[in-house]
């Protein structure tokens, strides 16, 4: 039987918005909580769902829905790519990015990574000045069997392997790292792996994955429901999470007077395509169109300057580099070193999940919290190194990001 997530409060004193009756609630009431909540999951039954929209203690609710990797494309030449990084000794995005130039490299902070693991054996994460903290919130094997998770980690902390630099932020000590793409794992891994790298002290939290609508959709026809009714019932499912992750947002940034609270950053999602014979551009995905979440579109290198890659979804709050990325590649049983080239939204969070955290480590004035770095990081976009022709706010938002001056 399908499931029920519910967020339920506990220990009122912070504020945030109840959502009553779904997407389009008929009252909203406001709560007190102080930022702690509990996961209950539940049958998806007409009960439950009543009791979800009446009891006081529930701030949002949704049916649960798998998750996806936000499939990174494959490189046009990842031989290519590797060599030239190799040859320049870093990775392309960090210079695009200013961080070859600033001072900051991170240290100090924490950042998370929810994704599919990390191949922590591998050399770009050989540093004992560096903890990494693994916890598996799949039913399957613990291990990074895609490769997603490694790459990911490698872009946003990443030490050098043989002379080359993949990491934004290779200075970073230490790394949570929560596997919640695998077998079995849905609404639920997600929203506990969140809490859980909350409570490991996490200042940052990257996610580059998103709700597979479409394979909900199919589960649903495939268990008999019509082709119609399963579109509005996937996407009631799809809006009832978009609102379980606003309130989740809200529980995070209620969280800031007890330090317990993150810049969280996700993918925006590779489903458009801007060069097909009947272009098109998806809008973001969720969680990254949840509130209060950075969502970061992708861009590559032309020669008139970077341009919007072909598969970035719009309505990006900002972009990083996303094609071409060479980070560490993961080869349990392999060799230990190996660099791979991958194009993606996916890859652009990392950039900018990476970024966050030198502009963490660089905050000189008053107290380091996401509301005090977060506009910092806005702030940093610009549009020089963009091609004039393709600064569309919609698909690029407030710009590229940048690393901290000085």
């Amino acid at each position: 039987m399908a499931k029920l997530i519910m967020l339920k409060l506990t220990a009122p004193r912070a504020t945030v918005t109840k959502y009553r009756g779904g997407l389009t609630p008929k009252t909203l009431e406001r709560k007190s909580v102080n930022g702690e909540a509990q996961v209950v999951v539940v049958d998806d039954t007409k009960d439950a769902y009543e009791e979800a929209r009446r009891s006081d203690q529930v701030v949002a609710f949704g049916r649960a829905m798998p998750l996806k990797l936000i499939r990174p494309k494959a490189a046009d030449d990842d031989d290519r790519a590797v060599a030239e990084t190799k040859s320049a000794g870093f990775s392309w995005g960090l210079h695009a990015t200013s961080v070859m130039a600033t001072a900051s490299r991170g240290e100090g902070v924490t950042v998370a990574v929810l994704d599919t693991g990390i191949h922590q054996q591998h050399l770009a994460f050989q540093d004992p000045k560096l903890t990494i903290i693994q916890k598996n919130f799949t039913a399957g094997s613990p291990e990074d069997e895609d490769g997603h998770g490694t790459h990911c980690a490698g872009t946003i902390f990443g030490r050098d392997v043989n002379g080359v630099r993949i990491g934004v932020a290779p200075g970073v000590t230490k790394a949570l790292i929560g596997k919640v793409i695998g077998e079995g794992a849905g609404t639920e891994a997600l929203i506990d792996a969140i809490q859980w790298a909350l409570a490991g002290g996490a200042n940052v939290i990257s996610m580059s994955l998103g709700f597979d609508f479409v394979s909900f959709r199919d589960e649903l026809v495939a268990q008999g429901v019509p082709g119609e009714a399963a579109t509005s019932e996937a996407l009631e499912a799809f809006r009832e999470n978009v609102r379980l992750f606003d309130a989740i947002m809200q529980i995070n940034r209620s969280q800031e007077g007890l330090n317990r609270s993150a810049i969280i950053v996700a993918a925006a999602g590779n489903e458009s395509n801007r060069l097909g014979h009947k272009p098109f551009a998806i809008s973001r995905s969720s969680p990254a169109a949840a509130e209060g979440v950075i969502s970061v579109g992708a861009m590559m290198q032309s020669k008139n300057g970077l341009r919007v890659a072909d598969f970035s979804n719009s309505k990006p709050t900002l972009v990083g580099p996303g094609v071409g990325i060479v980070s560490a590649k993961a080869n349990v049983g392999g060799a230990l070193n190996g660099l791979v080239a991958m194009d993606g939204t996916s890859m652009a969070c990392p950039h900018v999940a990476g970024l966050a955290a030198l502009h963490w480590q660089a905050f000189k004035t008053g107290t380091r919290s996401p509301s005090t770095i977060t506009p910092n990081l806005l702030s940093s976009c610009e549009l020089d190194a963009i091609d004039a022709s393709d600064r569309d706010m919609t698909d690029i938002g407030r710009g590229l990001a940048r690393a901290p001056r000085g």
